[in-house]
């Protein structure tokens, strides 16, 4: 058994190693799906894959990290514990529930300490119909430039502007104007893209060869960034259907216990492109029901500057000094990790009590 603290990483590279080590010990074949750069030490990259359970469960839990790159060190910590966890394993197994563990969704932005991948793109605004005219955030148009100054740190004119914009529209405007999801500039925050990312084709893929077989499928995705510190917000992950939202508070805690981006109980906003259309798409035959698991870390507007700092200087990095750098690099670890011993026994727990709760609710 690995202890808690021992799950977690400073790195992308040495979390993949723990978690190979980890399917190795627990018997699991992993199916490596490389992608096409290298980490920010070189090393390779990939999207990781196993299966504990029979390949034709009827029942499968899919649990990922690292869909927003940084925020992978708490997700892959959580999948590390549970590959040596032997009771929870034990408790999958005798109800008949398959665990899919994709490692590193956006193993590019774990490695280089971006919450975004390869092509500046988030990938859980990514999931659109890039055939049909795409969403406009009108208001994240009016931001941009003020979002991404010429200059960094921003000036005082700077953060006036933007103070005045959200005492104008409110803090859950600003918000929401930010992190939607915008599709008209590249460079920009919270970009959706204008084609499917490789993150995008490779998950596609994995669902298709895992959960074909399926005929209900519950997903925990996690996340860290939003909300109080060390708290686990259980984020309704599938599309706005009231009888999965009310499968899934039966599931994970009774009324309420599950917020909702639809009905405004959430923390996040109302997102555009979400990753779980993916499972509609790819596995039309399965019920499914998921949530994202989001761990909060610092302030909203702490967060939001890091990933101000962070796009700027991917941006203007040939004007920023080495000192600038490692302090923005270090700025938007700590908004999406907190390195305590206390924050790391809270994940953990809350998320084993979640997927103890998802294969109750698939056997039931």
């Amino acid at each position: 058994m690995i202890g808690v603290v021992e799950a977690f990483c400073d790195s992308y590279a040495q979390a993949r190693e723990k978690f190979l080590a980890g399917c190795a010990a627990a018997g699991l074949a992993v199916r490596s799906h490389p992608h096409p750069l290298k980490g920010r030490a070189g090393e390779d990259l990939a999207m990781d894959v196993a299966l504990d359970g029979p390949a034709d469960a009827e029942r499968l839990l899919v649990v990922t990290s690292a869909c927003h790159g940084v925020e992978g060190h708490c997700g892959s910590g959580v999948q590390v514990f549970a590959l040596h966890d032997a009771e929870w394993r034990d408790k999958a197994r005798a109800a008949g529930v398959s665990v899919l563990y994709v490692h590193a969704l956006n193993p590019h932005g774990f490695s280089h300490g971006r919450r975004v991948t390869h092509e500046n793109v988030d990938i859980n605004r990514n999931f659109v119909d890039f055939d049909a005219p795409l969403p406009v955030n009108a208001d994240y148009a009016q931001l941009h430039a003020l979002l991404l100054p010429a200059q960094w740190p921003p000036t005082a004119q700077n953060q006036a502007e933007i103070d005045a914009w959200m005492a104008t529209h409110g803090i859950k405007a600003y918000q929401a104007a930010v992190t939607a999801g915008q599709y008209q500039f590249a460079d920009g925050m919270f970009f959706g893209g204008q084609a499917p990312t490789w993150s995008n084709r490779t998950l596609r893929e994995v669902l298709r060869s895992h959960g074909r077989a399926a005929r209900r499928i519950a997903w925990i995705d996690l996340h860290t960034g939003l909300g109080p510190n060390g708290h686990g917000e259980r984020i309704f992950a599938c599309r706005d259907d009231k009888a999965a939202y009310a499968r899934a508070n039966a599931w994970w805690g009774g009324e309420h216990a599950v917020t909702s981006v639809y009905d405004g109980s959430s923390t996040s906003s109302l997102l555009n492109g979400l990753m779980c259309n993916s499972v509609y798409e790819e596995c039309p035959q399965a019920e499914y029901t998921g949530i994202a698991l989001e761990y909060g870390t610092v302030p909203m507007l702490e967060v939001t500057g890091a990933l101000r700092a962070d796009h700027w200087l991917h941006k203007n990095g040939q004007h920023a000094s080495a000192a600038l750098s490692a302090s923005i690099r270090q700025g938007m670890l700590e908004a999406f990790y907190c390195d305590t011993d206390a924050w790391k026994g809270q994940v953990i727990s809350q998320a084993r009590q979640a997927m103890f709760q998802a294969v109750d609710g698939l056997k039931g």
